[in-house]
């Protein structure tokens, strides 16, 4: 998000409901207190708030919030596939169940690329890849 950018949800000021999902995602990003105190009153959260907030992952400077982004995504492209598509369909398959169900569904997602993967991807933390969060060498 570029630091000089801010959330808000007009559509409050013209009577018009939030029907884009807006209702559904933000409690679940920032807590339902905090998401509906921000979309009663319409008002605009500021790049820092949002931040600190969960409501964005990164503040970058004016005009660089799509270089940030595509960044990013070239960050996860780097890492092997069958674990992150895993492991994102796990964070959304596993909201509001409990632990326990989390976990079953965590190891069911997991485990084929851990087969698939895993190995390979152990055996270069082995060799010393990846040690300290140093991502740099991992392909």
């Amino acid at each position: 998000m570029a630091e000089t950018a801010y959330f808000g949800v007009y559509c409050r000021r013209w009577g018009i409901p939030l029907l884009d999902g807006g209702s559904v995602r933000l409690p679940r990003l920032v807590g339902q207190g905090r998401a509906l105190e921000i979309i009663m009153t319409g008002r605009k959260v500021p790049a820092d708030e949002a931040l600190r907030i969960g409501m964005c992952e990164k503040v970058v400077g004016k005009g660089e919030a799509r270089a940030a982004a595509e960044a990013m995504a070239q960050e996860i492209a780097r890492f092997p596939q069958a674990a992150v598509r895993a492991d994102r369909r796990t964070v959304h398959e596993t909201h509001g169940l409990s632990v326990r169900e989390g976990l079953r569904r965590e190891w069911a997602n997991g485990v084929e690329a851990h087969h698939r993967e895993g190995a390979a991807g152990a055996g270069r933390f082995a060799s010393g890849l990846g040690r300290h969060g140093d991502f740099g060498r991992i392909n």
